[in-house]
């Protein structure tokens, strides 16, 4: 008995969960909306922010292989006066520029990767919101009809008035002008 109890209880929470869901759909909806548009903006600033370290990593890469250039030249000019302490430096900073550059490369590949990856989740959110949106358009307009039926076929709160009060108001006012003229 207590187990059939409790179901009962658990089936009117669902029950009434659904209806109060229902009522307020529209504003559920307004929200979760509300709430992908807060999370498309994220998508889009790390975007821009991968697109700009992109960038960062680029000039790192350039200023790297023109740096590199240059000591090169320098170190053959060593090498042609005979300066080998001079050539093992800059053969030493070759290196570990080299390795930067490496390392700045790799950085550029993976932001690549990861800006392609983030560029498409982007276009596909903005898609998926402009669906949402003119769904949720189509949804407004349709609570409005039906709220307006509601008013001449299906009765309403004891507050309201419905379309077919009015009717029946403006009938009953044409009635008495015509009666009064």
């Amino acid at each position: 008995m207590l187990k059939m109890f409790l179901t009962f209880v658990r089936g009117g929470a669902a029950v009434a969960e659904e209806r109060f869901a229902d009522r307020n759909a529209l504003l559920i909806l307004d929200q979760q909306m509300r709430d992908a548009a807060a999370a498309f903006e994220r998508a889009k600033k790390a975007l821009a922010i991968a697109i700009a370290q992109d960038r960062q990593e680029t000039d790192r890469l350039a200023a790297g292989n023109a740096r590199i250039a240059d000591l090169e030249t320098c170190v053959a000019a060593a090498l042609v006066a005979g300066d080998e302490i001079l050539a093992r430096e800059g053969a030493e900073a070759i290196a570990a520029l080299e390795a930067d550059r490496d390392a700045a490369a790799s950085a550029q590949a993976l932001f690549a990767t990861e800006i392609l990856r983030l560029r498409r989740h982007v276009a596909q959110a903005q898609a998926r919101i402009a669906e949402l949106d003119r769904g949720r358009r189509l949804a407004r307009a349709s609570e409005a009809v039906r709220q307006m039926r509601q008013g001449r076929i299906e009765t309403g709160p004891a507050y309201e008035s419905t379309l077919a009060e009015a009717e029946q108001t403006l009938k009953r006012l044409r009635e008495r002008q015509v009666e009064a003229e």
